[in-house]
């Protein structure tokens, strides 16, 4: 069986909710019958979206590695990164190991051409926003990707870093600000493009078309694996 590695700690929380995807995803009856993991959970690296954005010199991709190298070192036969952000460094990151690491972005972009999407509407860090990493992927299969204005990209980074990340409830009214926008400019479906948007996920969300990458990573994970429900 294959072991999964999982480059954790990217926001803690965002851990939690994707092993338990990956459990829910398992066909499995027994403890032995559930996936083997590694999980490193790297709370120390250098938050993504400050060196993204330029406002921080320090570059969370060393740790990252060296966290990958664990992993690798530790049995993993294959590597999933939970935070979306961290995409941004995913090149360098395949680079310096040996085994494979599950690309969230591009699993998501099979899926919206599976299902016919012609436009979707990003929730995301302001980092992963500005680098374009969904945004050139879904471009170059036709499909548009639309991005909160500067006032609703505030609210989404409220909900990530002043509710989520600090434990504290979520403004539900600014989620809503903000899909109801991205919805108005065109937006068939809206991707949850941050792992702490996830977080919402598994408590609430309001109506309407969502699609959940950590959800979509997950259950790669667990196909990749060999244990998928049918």
């Amino acid at each position: 069986m294959h072991k999964l590695g999982v480059l954790g700690g990217l926001g803690p929380m965002t851990t939690v909710s994707f092993i338990n995807r990956v459990i829910d995803f398992t066909d499995a009856k027994t403890d032995q019958e559930h996936i083997p993991m590694i999980i490193e959970h790297g709370t120390d690296t250098p938050d993504r979206t400050e060196f993204i954005l330029g406002k921080s010199d320090e570059s969370p991709l060393p740790m990252m590695l060296k966290s990958c190298h664990h992993l690798e070192q530790g049995g993993a036969t294959v590597i999933a990164i939970p935070c979306v952000t961290a995409h941004y460094f995913y090149e360098d990151l395949s680079k310096g190991v040996n085994i494979p690491i599950l690309n969230g972005i591009g699993i998501c972009v099979d899926e919206f051409k599976r299902m016919g999407v012609k436009n979707v509407g990003l929730m995301a860090t302001a980092g992963t926003v500005k680098s374009g990493i969904f945004e050139k992927p879904l471009k170059d299969v036709g499909i548009g990707c639309i991005v909160p204005d500067e006032k609703r990209q505030q609210l989404v980074t409220d909900l990530i870093y002043n509710n989520v990340k600090m434990g504290m409830p979520v403004e539900k009214d600014k989620f809503i600000e903000a899909a109801s926008t991205l919805r108005a400019e065109g937006a068939e479906v809206i991707l949850l493009g941050c792992t702490e948007l996830s977080v919402i996920a598994d408590e609430w969300l309001p109506e309407g078309a969502f699609l959940d990458m950590m959800t979509e990573l997950a259950k790669e994970s667990v196909r990749l694996c060999g244990k998928l429900k049918k």
